[in-house]
């Protein structure tokens, strides 16, 4: 006897200690934490892994490409990096003071313009390229009202192909990270702070630039680092509204691979892509570090406040009128084209009745050609759907288990969380490149096994899911536990009557989430997509790029479908005060 220990023989003859009561919760924890990381470390290996192995593979073999060659990697680098930079700046320079707005008045429809502001974030990209061209393309309500007006034919505004319609579009999309991430730290705040250094003479702007701009910085600076990384990898837009003159390095790993079908070079510019994405994740994990500063939390009646002045009534009016004519007149351009006649159909002979009409939600059921290729676009949208509900399930369970084992503070846990985010800043055209190079056989083929594409979307809703139920759970005190497990509850009992009921609120949130990424998702999909079962996503891109005013149309409808159910998620994730971009 050691210290209380018997010792013991093994069946090989050796001695050891017996494992007494005091080690078995150990090891029983042990045994749960490899449990719950067996099937999201699975997941993440073969669906993930695997996938950018064979990419990483396929660029290796073609490593003996010439420099004529690599000048189709060098000049879409050097356009990405400028194009997201450019953007960056523009969308801080409209995030921040969106920011300010949000955090510092009150007015009425808030709440609904936040949303609106974030909608366009969580829409595909192919449906906020399409508000933009509906707005402001050749055929956008702002031509078609001048042209009325001056009684001309040709449309003053021309951005379709330009590098304005590809920054106007990032901004549109990517301002609500600057307003969630810097206004979320500006709302921590102390507003006695600036009020003090005011009090001792200083001028508002002195304030700002002393007090409010430097607590500040670390959020803005994580911010504007995020923003680039979506800009970065950016692929309907430049798809949608930049055409051949823009490419991209997520737009040239498309070509090379679908088009050209040069899967070699597609993959050479993958890892690329990938090298520069892991880096500005990198970098973007060391700012967010120093955004957890501890702020003096300010009180809640002294943050918000109603204009109290005329000058503070006509900053209001400015930001307010600039956010409806940059998000909200964008998305109703949208929606009213898709119940508006304004041009004849394809091959229409016969006078165009100009005005109002839900023909085009109508044609959505109707097969008008009788083509045996044709998918109806109802049809997309019941894809999208059920590929949503199985996102919602398969990434809804892996993150519940990857939240629960992240409980365990230890280094592996810790390696464990940075290689479930990796997929957040990974290419979905390069997850997609991964998927058709190693998914080509039975019984894994991406030509006739049906989860692929919800395992994709699974992939990029993971991370959410684990950022919002994780933190939830571990808000919940052990003390607890140990009082339901004292009056005789099991484990699962314990699961039920106490966990359950206070993450069940964020559970649904990630579910939303989840749900909302799906429908919305475009890069992955247009490699996986079949042709016979497309997705709303994929279904609307294929009707733009076709001519006609039935296709821009019935484009419209299934895209005024997506944002209905889009904001009705934003606004229940808004109303539970559960949406962050906080990857700490």
């Amino acid at each position: 006897m050691t210290s209380g220990k018997s010792d013991v023989i093994n069946a090989n003859g050796f001695s050891g200690q017996a494992i007494t009561p005091a080690h078995r919760p150990t090891q029983r924890v042990l045994v749960q934490s490899l449990l719950l990381w067996l099937f999201p470390g699975a997941f993440l290996l073969f669906f993930y892994f695997y996938p950018l192995g064979a990419v990483f593979h396929e660029s290796w073999q073609a490593a003996s490409y010439t420099a004529m060659n690599w000048n189709r990697v060098i000049q879409p680098l050097g356009f990405t990096l400028w194009q997201a930079a450019l953007s960056t700046v523009l969308t801080l320079a409209i995030g921040l003071p969106s920011a300010y707005l949000f955090t510092r008045f009150d007015f009425p429809l808030k709440s609904i313009l936040r949303g609106l502001t974030t909608l366009p974030f969580i829409l595909p990209t192919v449906v906020a390229a399409a508000a933009i061209n509906a707005l402001y393309g050749p055929r956008g309500w702002f031509n078609l009202i001048w042209m009325a007006l001056a009684h001309t034919s040709i449309p003053p505004i021309n951005i379709v192909n330009t590098l304005q319609a590809i920054l106007l579009a990032h901004v549109f999309y990517n301002t609500a990270v600057v307003i969630r991430v810097t206004g979320s730290a500006w709302e921590k705040l102390d507003t006695r702070l600036p009020d003090a250094a005011r009090m001792l003479g200083a001028s508002p702007w002195i304030a700002f630039r002393e007090i409010t701009l430097p607590l500040l910085m670390p959020s803005i600076l994580a911010s504007a680092v995020l923003v680039f990384l979506f800009d970065f990898t950016s692929f309907g837009v430049i798809l949608m509204l930049g055409g051949p003159g823009f490419s991209t390095l997520e737009t040239e790993v498309y070509y090379q691979a679908m088009q050209r079908l040069n899967l070699p070079m597609a993959s050479i510019i993958s890892i690329l892509q990938l090298l520069c994405t892991v880096l500005i994740g990198v970098a973007y994990t060391r700012v967010n570090r120093q955004v957890q500063i501890p702020l003096v939390p300010r009180i809640r009646e002294a943050s918000h406040n109603r204009a109290a002045n005329w000058r503070q009534n006509l900053v209001l009016a400015l930001l307010v009128a600039g956010l409806v004519v940059l998000f909200v007149l964008p998305l109703a351009s949208l929606a009213a084209r898709s119940v508006t006649r304004l041009e004849a159909e394809r091959g229409q002979r016969t006078a165009v009745n100009t005005g109002l009409t839900l023909d085009y939600y109508r044609e959505l059921f109707i097969n008008r050609r009788q083509s045996i290729f044709y998918v109806p676009p109802v049809k997309a949208a019941v894809n999208s759907l059920v590929y949503a509900g199985e996102t919602v399930l398969i990434a809804g369970s892996l993150g519940l288990m990857a939240s629960l084992a992240l409980k365990r503070k230890n280094l592996f846990t810790r390696v464990m969380d940075g290689l479930l985010m990796l997929p957040l800043g990974t290419s979905a055209v390069t997850l997609g490149l991964g998927y058709i190079l190693v998914f080509n056989r039975p019984p894994l083929d991406i030509r006739s096994f049906p989860l692929f594409i919800p395992i994709a979307h699974s992939l990029v809703a993971l991370p959410f899911v684990i950022r919002t139920i994780a933190p939830a759970l571990e808000s919940i005190p052990e003390s607890l536990h140990q009082a339901a497990a004292t009056l005789g509850a099991s484990p699962a009992r314990v699961w039920l009557e106490v966990d359950w009921p206070i993450i069940a609120r964020s559970a649904l949130v990630s579910a939303i989430f989840s749900f909302t990424i799906s429908l919305g998702e475009f890069g992955a999909t247009s490699f996986l997509s079949r042709p016979e079962v497309p997705t709303l996503p994929v279904a609307i891109y294929r009707f733009l790029s076709q001519p006609g005013a039935l296709n821009y149309g019935q484009a419209m409808a299934m895209a005024t479908f997506l944002m209905i159910v889009c904001l009705t998620g934003i606004l229940l994730m808004e109303k539970w005060k559960v949406f962050s971009f906080d990857q700490s």
